[in-house]
Order: C-alpha cells, then structure tokens, then sequence
C-alpha cells in the first residue's frame, strides 16, 4: 500500500510539461572514415544531469572501429 500511494504522489508532483521543457535530447552518429561502419544512438538528459551526458560523449569520443580507426562522432542536439 506504501509504494502505490507514494507513486500517485510521486506522480501528482511532476508535470509532464516540466519534463519535457527540461529535456536535452541527443543523437550520436558514429561512423567510420576507413570503411562503411555507421551506428546511431538516441538519448535524452534532463538540464540538471547534463553531466551524464557530458561522461557519455566522453567515451564515445574514444571508441575506434574493428578496423583499427577512430571513429567519427556527430551529434544532433534537440533543446
């Protein structure tokens, strides 16, 4: 009984319109310059955890192809 009441309250305290206006939302495009290697990846950040994005791109930035080379990251910001 605890947990359903502290959901509905939970509930009753956020807005899905504050939500949304305080979301970040990213697409990496990861591709390789050597062969024909290309992936995306989608995610949202709310503004006040930017820093797990900031850690995300991060190791993104880093990651290299079977091939053996660095790949290309873009990104696509919706603010």
């Amino acid at each position: 009984m605890e947990i359903d009441s502290n959901k509905s309250e939970a509930e009753k305290g956020l807005n899905k319109s504050e939500l949304g206006e305080d979301l970040i939302e990213v697409r990496a495009i990861l591709s390789c310059p050597s062969c024909s290697y290309s992936k995306a990846f989608k995610n949202k950040f709310q503004r006040k955890n930017i820093e797990n994005m900031v850690v995300n791109l991060k190791i993104f930035d880093w990651m290299t192809c079977s091939c053996g080379e660095l790949l290309n990251l873009n990104l696509e910001f919706e603010i």
